[in-house]
């Protein structure tokens, strides 16, 4: 699943992990409405933004994790720090990538948080 704000990321995301075997099931654009989707999809992978409107990543992380404790979370964005990585490992999120770092590192990096 993807929770991006910026619809024109969002489908790059989206496309990325198509194209490289991953069947993404649901979209946001925003943390509350991550959340809604994430009730009926039950995602198996979540990314998401930091930076949205109505609620941001950290603040739908601990959610997210309650609900889909095994599904791994990766918070891309654009503004990395480790005190960033402390607060959102501390929320539920399992890794934390600078959107720099682009899309192939994204996708590589999820293939590994889910054992593949």
């Amino acid at each position: 699943m993807v929770v991006e704000d910026d619809s024109t990321i969002r489908k790059k995301i989206y496309s990325a992990f198509v194209s490289n075997g991953f069947a993404v099931c649901g979209e946001a654009d925003n943390g509350r409405e991550g959340i809604e989707v994430a009730r009926e999809i039950h995602p198996d992978l979540i990314v998401l933004d930091l930076s949205m409107p109505v609620m941001n990543g950290l603040e739908a992380a601990p959610q997210l994790k309650t609900l889909f404790p095994a599904a791994p979370i990766i918070l891309f964005t654009l503004h990395t720090s480790k005190l960033l990585e402390e607060k959102a490992s501390h929320v539920g999120v399992d890794l934390v990538m600078s959107k720099f770092e682009g899309l192939g590192n994204l996708v590589s990096n999820a293939h590994a948080l889910m054992g593949d």
